[in-house]
């Protein structure tokens, strides 16, 4: 091959080059080979993306003020004359009293989404929050207690132990993610998907703030993990 190239006048490198693919040919390769991986991932992406919010779509149940003024006028707690005999019904009746306020005025849906009205007594988030804190109590305590073998006192006040913090860090994080959609207009009854309602939340969460004031009262009395116990 050598000869025959000699003998036509074409010098060896450059008959070489013309039959291997050059440098930038390779690269221009490689370079539309990773843009299609890159548009591949964008577009799988923004699908699953589409798909996440389409089933968050369909959690969503909508609440209006008409649903919730129905729903308000045959619900037998909600009537003025069942407000509780220790507040005079002369005082619960007048334009000055605002306790317990109205269902329509307690939902963020319908009523004041501030601050101040959602962490009253009888808004959604003092209960809401509670009781998510509370079931996470009991999981975290479950765990913690087998694998330490301390107390939930001892986990939160012990020195060396850091519970303390990472309770006030979780309480932060649960307000804020469970204030941000009633700041936007959303109870939790606006979602639901199979078993899991506000309601049913409502519940566990009742049970589980019954359940860990009962586990640290217990603790305080035998002085021993109540799930690290050796029957």
């Amino acid at each position: 091959m050598a000869s025959t190239v000699a003998a036509r006048g074409i010098p060896l490198p450059t008959a070489l080059s013309s039959l291997t693919p050059s440098s930038d040919s390779r690269l221009r390769g490689s370079h539309n080979a990773s843009s299609r991986l890159s548009r591949c991932i964008v577009v799988r992406a923004s699908q699953q993306q589409q798909n996440a919010g389409d089933l968050l779509e369909k959690t969503k149940k909508k609440i209006t003020r008409e649903s919730v003024e129905k729903h308000q006028e045959g619900t037998k707690s909600e009537r003025p004359e069942n407000i509780p005999l220790s507040i005079p019904q002369s005082q619960a009746q007048s334009p000055d009293w605002s306790y317990p306020r109205p269902e329509v005025e307690r939902r963020p849906e319908t009523g004041a989404r501030d601050f101040g009205s959602l962490m009253a007594f009888d808004g959604p988030g003092p209960e809401t929050i509670n009781g998510r804190l509370a079931m996470l109590g009991l999981v975290w305590a479950f765990v913690a207690e087998k694998l330490t073998g301390e107390t939930v006192a001892q986990l939160l006040y012990a020195p060396g132990n850091n519970g303390l913090f990472y309770y006030f860090a979780m309480v932060q994080l649960f307000m804020y993610a469970s204030l941000v959609t009633m700041f936007n207009g959303e109870s939790p009854d606006s979602r639901a998907i199979g078993p899991f309602t506000a309601k049913a939340e409502r519940w566990n969460g009742r049970l589980a703030m019954m359940g860990f004031l009962s586990l640290v009262v217990t603790e305080a009395f035998i002085n021993t993990p109540v799930f690290n116990l050796h029957m």
